[in-house]
């Protein structure tokens, strides 16, 4: 049976996400399938522990063992690399974020439509990873809405009801599918695939379903 249809789980502060943003939309474009966008709020300092530096570099706090700091550096460094080859910026945060009224803002703005969607979608990640945006901010998240041409009616009290009932479903449902990290892409038989470089093959399997 033809794939029609592929969910893509993303994060806002995960710059991997960022990267393999433009390539599912162009996975989309060439290809006629449908991708269902889902928020899914990373963990970080569960796997990565935590830290918080000041402008200049300098660590604040911090609860990360070495072998962490290690993960963290190399991860900026290979997201700049191709960042830069892309003409994207990259700048490294300075605390763990909670991307969850972000990511509850990500559904507002899909259900009004595939335009406000992308415009919110694409403003977000270039602006975070610009620190030109507060993605804990309820009115700067509002403001991105508006400037999306999306309609901020009943956003702060979606933010606070059913907006997070919505994003713990999707969690769940994630979770339930073998979702751990972003960007992941997960297709109707279930099959699984986490990270930007999978998409070669999963466009294969697309043409493959249409044969």
């Amino acid at each position: 049976m033809p794939i029609q249809s592929i969910k893509v789980y993303s994060d806002y502060k995960s710059p991997y996400a960022y990267l393999a943003k433009d390539l599912a939309y162009a996975l989309e474009r060439d290809t006629g399938v449908s991708l269902d966008w889902l928020p899914y709020t990373l963990d970080i300092p569960a796997y990565l522990g935590s830290a918080k530096v000041d402008g200049g570099g300098d660590v604040l706090e911090e609860s990360r063992n070495a072998h962490q700091w290690r993960r963290v550096k190399y991860s900026y460094m290979d997201c700049r690399r191709e960042a830069n080859l892309r003409g994207l910026t990259i700048r490294g945060t300075q605390k763990i974020w909670d991307s969850s009224l972000a990511n509850i803002g990500m559904l507002f703005a899909k259900a009004q439509g595939q335009a406000a969607f992308h415009g919110y979608h694409d403003r977000v990640f270039e602006r975070f990873w610009k620190r030109e945006l507060d993605i804990e901010d309820p009115a700067v998240l509002a403001a991105v809405l508006t400037e999306s041409g999306a309609s901020t009616d009943g956003f702060e009290a979606f933010l606070q009801g059913e907006g997070r009932r919505l994003l713990a479903d999707v969690q769940a449902e994630a979770e339930a599918a073998g979702v751990f990290g972003v960007t992941s892409f997960l297709l109707p038989d279930g099959d699984l695939y986490w990270g930007r470089e999978h998409l070669p093959r999963i466009r294969e399997l697309i043409a493959q379903s249409r044969d």
